[in-house]
């Protein structure tokens, strides 16, 4: 689109880019009384229990727009709010989306953010009910909270992991990590040239994975059409080591994984070895796979067994035994939480 055709936000102002972003929008959810368009929502939820949770997105922090396009960015904003609430076991009903704008972005950008987080409503049944828009001194900042709900007796936390329990971990790893390099590699490839065209061939899941995640509902409805109920859960945004050491500490156990069964596509190992990186540490250390890591009663090995796109990496045990990784070559090595840390600087 031509830049001489976008729009100047202060030309609609707060309320009217709410109204303009939002327009048509219709709700999905019995607990959904009453949407966008006054103070604030009506929620009704009778029999269940809520979750909520939240997510701060900063321009420069976590995402960089030379390579992430608004819609993308809008999608992957909602879903991974979707992710939290499916790792309690839950169903996301409701967001609500805050954006903080700088002055470098029109009406026609936002659109396009919006039309990627009213993608990912549309997929996952999710209503947005809400939110606000103020502007920003440094870049796009977003902040989405999302509600949810699941019967009492269905929530998981990251407490519950008992000595013996299997380790579960969805999909495969170190993807969405793998294709953050390759994008990365491409933007500085790309500085001074002005017809560039970035090397994507042959790595187009990897980029799909960091672009474009999923939040695992299907994993969580065959979960529940086989009977089996976690003891403990999360999804995998910060690396499975920090994870899964976020489950120990909680649960007060230790664990045992095993690197040959950790999840890796082809397509990251191949990724790994072109930049010369340790293909075990970006799946143990990545990020933003949002897959689903969780434990399971050992009694349920079978039934978790025969799940499609699920797979026993390890065990807990006891705490005074830590949480370790036994290698290729039967050798204990501690794990390291290394995952992200958006406050290491």
């Amino acid at each position: 689109m031509d830049e001489r055709d976008h729009r100047e936000i202060a030309e609609l102002g707060e309320f009217g880019l709410i109204d303009h972003l939002t327009e048509g929008l219709s709700n999905i959810n019995s607990s959904t009384l009453k949407g966008v368009g006054d103070d604030a929502a009506i929620l009704q939820y009778k029999d269940t229990e809520v979750l909520v949770t939240t997510d701060l997105l900063l321009e420069g922090v976590h995402f960089d727009l030379t390579y992430v396009p608004l819609m993308h960015l809008g999608y992957k904003s909602a879903v991974v709010n979707f992710s939290d609430i499916y790792a309690m076991n839950g169903t996301p009903r409701q967001i609500t989306v805050s954006l903080g704008i700088s002055k470098r972005f029109t009406v026609e950008h936002m659109e396009s953010l919006y039309a990627g987080i009213r993608k990912a409503c549309e997929i996952y049944g999710v209503d947005l009910v809400g939110g606000d828009t103020t502007s920003s001194r440094q870049g796009l900042v977003i902040s989405i909270t999302c509600i949810g709900d699941a019967p009492k007796d269905s929530i998981v936390c990251r407490d519950g992991a008992r000595d013996t329990d299997l380790i579960c971990v969805s999909g495969d790893l170190g993807a969405a990590y793998m294709g953050l390099q390759l994008l990365e590699r491409e933007k500085v490839a790309s500085a001074g040239q002005k017809d560039f065209v970035p090397r994507f061939e042959g790595k187009e899941y990897l980029v799909e994975r960091q672009l474009k995640p999923e939040a695992r509902k299907d994993i969580i409805r065959e979960l529940a059409e086989a009977g089996i109920k976690p003891t403990a859960m999360m999804d995998v945004s910060d690396g499975l080591s920090s994870e899964l050491i976020h489950i120990c500490k909680q649960s007060h156990t230790g664990c045992r994984i095993y690197e040959d069964r950790i999840p890796i596509d082809y397509q990251t190992a191949v990724m790994a070895e072109e930049l010369g990186m340790n293909l075990v540490t970006a799946a143990l250390n990545g990020g933003e796979d949002y897959e689903l890591l969780f434990t399971v009663p050992l009694t349920d090995h079978e039934k978790v067994s025969k799940l499609p796109g699920v797979k026993v990496i390890g065990h807990i045990t006891k705490p005074e035994l830590g949480c370790a990784m036994i290698t290729r070559d039967d050798v204990e090595m501690p794990l390291k939480a290394q995952g992200w840390n958006p406050l290491a600087g």
